[in-house]
C-alpha cells in the first residue's frame, strides 16, 4: 500500500515537524504555540522552528508526490496505464557535476567566512553546474542513442562552454594570484611571479606542441599547479596582506611638500 519512497520521505518529514515542537518548547514556546503554529501563543525562536516546519512539509510534499507516482514502479504504472510491459527509460550517463556542485557549496561556506569574492565564487560555481546538470539530464533523453546524445548536447553547449571556461580559468587566476602576490614581500612577489609566468608558458607550449608528448604529462602538470595556486591563493587570503610602507610626497629639494592652502 504505502510505497518504499514515501516511507522514507514522510519519516523525515514527521521526524523535522517533532524536532520543531521540540525546539519551540525549549526556546521559550507557550503551551499551545508550536502545536498551533503560532496562531494560540508564542512557537519560541521563531527562525529555526520555521525552518525546521518548512523542511518538514517540504519531506511530506515529496512523500506525497512519490506514492502518486508509485514511486515510478513500472509494474504499477504499466497496471495503471492498462497495459501488460512499459518501455523502460533509458539510464543516465555517469556524471561529475555532483562533485563541482559540492565544490561550489563549500566554496560558498568559505566566503561566508573569509570575504564577498569567494562567495561569488562559489555562487557563480553552483550556478553554472546546475545549467550543466540540467542539460545533461535533456540530453540523455533525447533518442535512445547514446552518442547522438552525446553529440546533440555538445553541439548546443560546446560554444558557450569552451569561451566561458576559458574566460572563469584566467579570472580565478589572476584573483589567486594577485592574493599570493600582495602576501609575499617585494623581491618574494616578482620571485613567485616569474616562476608562475614560466610555469604557464611552459605547460602552454607542451600542449601546443606538435611533437608527440603524452597528454596526460600536460593535464597532470596543469592540475598540480591548478592546485599549487588554490593552495597558495586560499592561505594567502587567510592570512591577509603584507604591510606596505606608507610615502609621504616630497619636492623637487626633497622637503616635504604642505598645503598651506589659497589664503595661507
Amino acid at each position: 500500500m504505502f510505497t518504499t519512497g514515501f516511507k522514507f520521505f514522510f519519516g523525515i518529514g514527521v521526524g523535522l515537524v517533532t524536532a520543531a515542537m521540540l525546539y519551540g518548547y525549549t526556546s521559550g514556546g507557550n503551551w499551545t504555540g508550536p502545536i498551533s503554529l503560532g496562531w494560540k501563543e508564542g512557537v519560541g525562536e521563531h527562525v529555526g522552528y520555521g525552518l525546521l516546519v518548512l523542511l518538514g512539509v517540504v519531506a511530506m510534499a515529496i512523500a506525497c508526490t512519490l506514492i502518486f507516482f508509485r514511486d515510478a514502479d513500472p509494474a504499477d504504472q504499466a497496471d495503471y496505464m492498462g497495459v501488460d510491459d512499459i518501455e523502460p527509460t533509458q539510464p543516465v550517463t555517469a556524471s561529475f557535476w555532483p562533485v563541482v556542485g559540492a565544490f561550489g557549496a563549500a566554496t560558498m561556506a568559505i566566503g561566508l567566512v573569509l570575504n564577498t569574492a569567494v562567495f561569488i565564487t562559489g555562487l557563480v560555481i553552483v550556478g553554472a553546474v546546475a545549467i550543466e546538470w540540467m542539460m545533461d539530464a535533456w540530453a540523455d533523453r533525447a533518442s535512445g542513442d547514446p552518442e547522438a546524445n552525446r553529440a546533440l548536447r555538445n553541439r548546443i553547449m560546446a560554444p558557450i562552454e569552451i569561451p566561458a571556461a576559458g574566460a572563469a580559468v584566467i579570472a580565478v587566476i589572476v584573483l589567486l594570484a594577485s592574493r599570493i602576490l600582495l602576501n609575499a614581500s617585494k623581491n618574494g612577489a616578482v620571485l613567485i611571479a616569474g616562476v608562475l609566468a614560466v610555469v604557464i608558458l611552459g605547460i602552454g607550449f607542451l600542449a601546443a606542441s606538435d611533437k608527440k608528448i603524452n597528454r596526460n604529462l600536460v593535464a597532470g602538470l596543469s592540475v598540480v599547479l591548478g592546485v599549487a595556486i588554490l593552495g597558495g591563493g586560499v592561505w594567502a587570503t587567510v592570512d591577509g596582506e603584507r604591510e606596505f610602507d606608507e610615502h609621504e610626497p616630497h619636492g623637487e629639494d626633497g622637503s616635504t611638500e604642505v598645503d598651506h592652502g589659497e589664503d595661507g
